[in-house]
């Protein structure tokens, strides 16, 4: 199994001397909704302690060397399932679970809102507030919430604001999906 840290950050150009200076092997790449990537191979898995010192660790260098907005994501125990079941057959599968429903055509991910097409569920940048989303709220009808704060960063990379943040908002229990908290508490 493969364990490592990856810096995520907006589409930029990476001052690769510094990268090399610091890490003995890693990887550069873009992904498909135009971020740059920096992952760093770890010669073993993390606890929580551990992985949560080396996020921070990596944040400081990243924050000397001029870089402001990012994310580190660490593989950690949390990532490695223990009670993985493996079925031979669709049949025991179907016994335990059931019968999963699945979106077979495109058309089911999006509904009207004041006469548009809209994806349901998916963030983007916002008009009025920092993101929006459309949701349909019990009563089935498309909403649009709007959250977060156009003048703020997310600094999620930051483990002691994370924690702060997800406190402060009791992220813990989010509330409902139709609510600006529950999808605040999704970013942080």
């Amino acid at each position: 199994m493969e364990y490592f840290a990856r810096v995520v950050m907006e589409k930029t150009t990476i001052n690769e001397s510094l990268v090399e200076s610091a890490f003995d092997s890693y990887d550069i790449f873009e992904t498909e909704q135009d971020a740059t990537v920096i992952q760093i191979p770890l010669t073993r898995l993390l606890d929580e302690a551990e992985a949560d010192e080396y996020a921070q660790r990596l944040a400081n260098m990243m924050f000397e060397a001029g870089y402001e907005d990012f994310d580190i994501e660490i593989s950690a125990d949390g990532d490695i399932a223990e009670d993985e079941i493996t079925y031979e057959d669709d049949d025991e599968f179907f016994e335990d679970y059931g019968v999963l429903w699945f979106n077979e055509d495109d058309d089911l991910d999006e509904a009207e809102y004041q006469g548009r097409k809209v994806s349901l569920g998916k963030p983007m940048q916002g008009d009025v507030k920092k993101f929006k989303v459309y949701v349909k709220n019990p009563k089935g009808n498309v909403v649009k919430v709007n959250f977060g704060d156009k003048k703020s960063k997310i600094k999620k990379s930051n483990p002691a604001r994370r924690r702060s943040f997800r406190a402060r908002h009791n992220c813990d229990n989010p509330g409902p999906r139709h609510k600006a908290r529950y999808w605040s508490c999704r970013k942080w």
